[in-house]
């Protein structure tokens, strides 16, 4: 028995790394599709990582669904989808979902509370290779602030401190 429970680990071990490249890969193709224009296979390929949960592939399928490039614009999905990557703590996903909360992006009902919170929390996860994204989050979010009371901002700030990333 602990024969069997050493090969399952073992073969567990040996095929994480595999998993791992084939996502790299599998991203990375995507990306390439995308930038030659070939929209179907960039949405099959982030389609498939979506389905499994990857918060990037997320974000960048509902970037086209946003936009309508190789899918049906469709901004209802692109919220769902961002929203979903949001929740796991991708940066760019809170900011994209921030966006369309505050400014009326194809979200219905603005929520300024909401959007103030994704924003905020985007600023906090954007690292220095994302300057440009991370400046005009902080503009987004100055411009939110002064539409909104100091009852607003705080109920806002408390989301922010009590979010916590999604598995």
């Amino acid at each position: 028995m602990r024969t069997i429970v050493r090969a399952l680990i073992a073969l567990l071990w040996l095929s994480a790394p595999a998993a791992a490249q084939t996502l790299e890969a599998e991203m990375r193709a995507a990306a390439a599709a995308y930038e030659r224009k070939d929209m179907a296979t960039a949405v099959r390929l982030w389609k498939a990582w979506a389905g499994k949960g990857n918060a990037e592939a997320r974000t960048l399928l509902g970037a086209m669904y946003w936009s309508g490039e190789g899918v049906p614009r469709d901004h209802r999905e692109a919220a769902r989808l961002y929203l979903l990557a949001a929740d796991q703590g991708y940066a760019r996903a809170q900011n994209n979902i921030g966006f369309m909360l505050g400014f009326g992006e194809g979200v219905p009902p603005r929520d300024d509370i909401e959007a103030y919170k994704w924003i905020a929390l985007s600023i906090k996860r954007y690292t220095a290779k994302n300057q440009e994204r991370l400046d005009q989050a902080r503009k987004d979010l100055a411009a939110l602030v002064k539409r909104m009371t100091p009852a607003q901002i705080a109920e806002a700030e408390r989301r922010v401190k009590g979010w916590k990333p999604s598995p």
